[in-house]
């Protein structure tokens, strides 16, 4: 953007412009930044009378608080949850918790025995809805109460006695009251409704783990003699049904999507920093562009939200906006620019978020942590930095403005690869689906672990078959033949009483075996990580990113699992340099694509760490190698694969096969989150020119973490638009032989050599040529081939 256009700012006294961001875009047309446009028009509300037979407490609170009639899809969803199960996934700010809070108000109003419990994947979520519920003034008939980490030890056991709604997390649900019901007896008794919110959030790994964790829950449930009914509100996904029915186990769920709320519309921009250096790909930092956007957006009087991926990005870009600000002489407006992220205090936190509420702040700079259904008041504009990983993401972040007025939605892409895919064809994102949520509560260490929770929460027998699907005899059979369970006439207990395998359990990792990491320099134990990944991620030297924070790590310990790290914040980053080979164990399924043979199945990832390379962070150049002497881990987990045969490769040039195959796998695998809501980090590949167990040039593409979650699974069903999109993404960067927008990974374990972007396009350009007649796909594709992409 040219300092030029920058206007002066507004004095307190002058008349707010209608659209206060509209000057900047007029500047920016004709340029090169501004690659994109788009308008999303005005919606009017479709409103419904509240039904006269809802409990009269409640209509009379209803009215109390001025809501004298519903959005239609409010109706629809209560008088769907007095039949059964619901899922809404209306859009942001279209009163979702009223949707649930109604008939959950209704229950408890009726019935003094009755108890509720919602679930929530953060605890500034849980405070916001507590304060959503004392608003509506039922103090002495609805009593919720926060029970968290947080939460004082004194204050617990008085919660569990007085209070008929609880608000909680998935964390706290697994460690602390599913493995004690026996002090929740009067809750579990009495459950009569399950309230889990941002459903979406629950996907990958994570939701593999809540999905188990539910099933225990209902099973708990059961043996306490109650089938809570359960009520799921979620960002807008292509698959919530299944979503649903995949997260809790329970069928023929309600789907409520027709958003009846008002919109004010909203205008969307897409833009992409300037290239500084053509020959490299090498754009100006997507931060230092949205400074001068934010800035601008500030002084022209315009109230917004701006969203950036990490921590360090929050710190940073708010104090370019403060150095802008006083560039433009508006330097008296950088006070009312806060930064917003996990690691503040509560009370920091709320203190931000009143200012933000009640206009004190002109903006907000946040991670996603204010993604979410937090409250933050009337804004006019929202900018996202860079791809936030999801389009459901993005547009979670966009509906945070242009709520009560016209708003503006900002996207600023960075150099990566789907950055730069979007920003190339910036329609094509505009118009794409959101995509599916992934998760398999049957992957195989995540489900063996949890039937050892529910067996510490109480013998397991056949018939949990009911929660936890077919397999479920046979697990346990295998987890008697493992030492961890003893059957006793058909029923499975612990072998050791004492343990308590839910401490064990970490949500957020695939597998049990894990490694500890300690920040030395606080002595707090920040987190941990799966040992399949450690050595990749932790070995000595390695910069260790947590929570957007940096980390450089000081040892890793393999025989304590422990790594040491200590806040880092120079200018480089590390790449491990890996050796990987891959065994295919089973084939699940198999058919003919664009020419190739495509197979799904499961495959043992055998991994060495010989080195790790030092890179800088602004230009990506090499610093040094340092060696590494690591032993190898194995992990098995689902992949796809694909065997190129000789009548596809005739003519291939084959000095330059190897990098071809390895440059298209990773266009694949950078391409892959458009399908599923996935990272580019939880998948993994290889490619060969000769595969011992194929006979010929392969390219792998697997799920990054043991067991697989589903990922993989979902790419065999839509190869075909895979290989679409990564054609696409090379054949169109304008890159002269490979960058960090196309075909170079930040995650390559082979150092992005040998790497041939002329190869790869020409290789996808021949597989898209064949003829398009492939198989329809065998059942398994069939089956998990959600709703198409586009």
């Amino acid at each position: 953007m040219s300092p030029a256009a920058a206007k002066t700012p507004r004095s307190a006294g002058q008349t707010r412009a209608i659209e206060p961001w509209a000057a900047l875009l007029d500047d920016a047309r004709g340029g090169e930044q501004l690659v994109g446009e788009a308008f999303e028009h005005a919606r009017a509300a479709r409103f419904a009378p509240p039904p006269e037979d809802l409990q009269p407490r409640l209509l009379e609170a209803l009215q109390t608080a001025g809501i004298a009639q519903l959005y239609e899809h409010q109706l629809e969803a209560l008088e769907a949850a007095w039949q059964g199960a619901v899922i809404t996934t209306t859009g942001t700010a279209s009163g979702k918790s009223l949707c649930f809070n109604l008939p959950t108000l209704d229950v408890l109003l009726r019935d003094a025995k009755a108890r509720a419990l919602y679930l929530y994947p953060t605890k500034a979520l849980a405070q916001d809805q507590a304060r959503a519920l004392d608003a509506f003034g039922l103090g002495d008939r609805v009593r919720p109460a926060i029970y968290d980490g947080d939460t004082p030890r004194e204050a617990r056991a008085q919660i569990r006695r007085r209070s008929n709604l609880i608000l909680t997390n998935p964390d706290m649900l697994h460690v602390g009251i599913l493995p004690n019901h026996g002090a929740w007896g009067d809750l579990f008794a009495n459950l009569a409704v399950v309230v889990i919110d941002e459903a979406h959030v629950y996907r990958g790994v994570f939701g593999s783990h809540i999905a188990n964790v539910i099933r225990r829950l209902r099973r708990v449930a059961a043996a306490y003699g109650t089938e809570p009914r359960i009520l799921l509100a979620s960002a807008t996904i292509a698959n919530p049904l299944e979503l649903a029915e995949r997260l809790t186990g329970v069928e023929e769920f309600t789907l409520i999507e027709r958003d009846a709320s008002p919109s004010a519309g909203r205008r969307i921009a897409i833009w992409n920093p300037p290239v500084i250096d053509a020959a490299l790909g090498v754009r100006r930092s997507a931060l230092s562009e949205a400074a001068e956007l934010l800035a601008r957006l500030v002084s022209d009087g315009a109230r917004t939200i701006c969203f950036v991926r990490s921590r360090m990005g929050v710190e940073l870009l708010t104090r370019l906006v403060a150095l802008e600000l006083e560039r433009l002489g508006a330097g008296q407006l950088a006070d009312a620019v806060a930064p917003y992220r996990a690691g503040y205090t509560p009370a920091q936190r709320r203190e931000i978020e009143r200012r933000l509420t009640t206009g004190e702040l002109a903006a907000v700079v946040s991670t996603d942590a204010l993604e979410l259904g937090i409250d933050v008041g009337t804004l006019d504009a929202a900018l996202v930095v860079s791809f936030p990983g999801t389009i459901a993401s993005l547009r979670q972040m966009w509906g945070r403005a242009g709520r009560q007025r016209r708003g503006l939605a900002l996207y600023v892409a960075s150099e990566d690869a789907l950055d730069q895919f979007f920003a190339r064809h910036p329609d094509d994102f505009l118009e794409r689906p959101v995509e599916s949520a992934i998760l398999d509560h049957e992957s195989e260490e995540i489900h063996l672990a949890h039937l050892l929770c529910a067996a510490h929460e109480g013998p397991l027998t056949a018939a949990d078959a009911e929660f936890f699907g077919p397999r479920t005899l046979a697990y346990l059979e295998r987890l008697e033949g493992l030492g961890e369970l003893r059957n006793k006439e058909g029923s499975y207990v612990l072998r050791r009483r004492e343990r308590y395998p839910a401490g064990e359990v970490s949500l957020r990792s695939a597998s049990p075996d894990s490694y500890a990491i300690l920040d030395v320099s606080t002595g707090e134990l920040i987190g941990a990580t799966e040992a399949a990944r450690a050595f990749s991620t932790l070995h000595e030297g390695a910069i260790y990113l947590h929570l957007g924070r940096s980390y450089q790590v000081l040892d890793l310990d393999i025989e304590a699992r422990r790594a040491h790290v200590e806040p880092f914040d120079g200018d480089w980053y590390t790449q491990p340099k890996r050796e990987t080979d891959t065994l295919i164990e089973r084939l699940l399924d198999r058919r003919e694509a664009l020419g190739v043979t495509l197979s799904f199945g499961r495959v043992l990832v055998t991994e060495t760490v010989l080195a790790y390379q030092r890179r800088r962070l602004g230009d990506h150049r090499e610093i040094d190698l340092v060696a590494l002497d690591l032993p190898p881990t194995r992990f098995a987990t689902q992949a796809l694969w694909f065997e190129l045969d000789a009548s596809l490769l005739d003519g291939f040039p084959r000095e330059v096969l190897l990098g071809s195959l390895h440059a298209t796998e990773h266009a694949q695998i950078a391409v892959l989150p458009l399908l599923a809501m996935c990272d580019r980090w939880d998948i993994g590949g290889l490619s060969t020119n000769a595969h011992p167990q194929t006979g010929g040039p392969t390219i792998f593409i697997h799920d990054g973490h043991p067991g697989g979650v589903g990922i993989t699974r979902l790419a065999f069903a839509h190869f075909e638009e895979l290989v679409a999109d990564a054609h696409r993404l090379i054949s169109e960067c304008g890159c002269a032989d490979g960058c960090p927008s196309c075909v170079q990974s930040p995650k390559c374990g082979n150092l992005n050599e040998p790497l041939s972007k002329s190869g790869a396009a020409e290789l996808l350009g021949r597989l898209q040529a064949t003829s398009p007649a492939s198989s329809p796909g065998t059942e398994l594709a069939r089956r998990f081939a959600t709703r198409p992409a586009r």
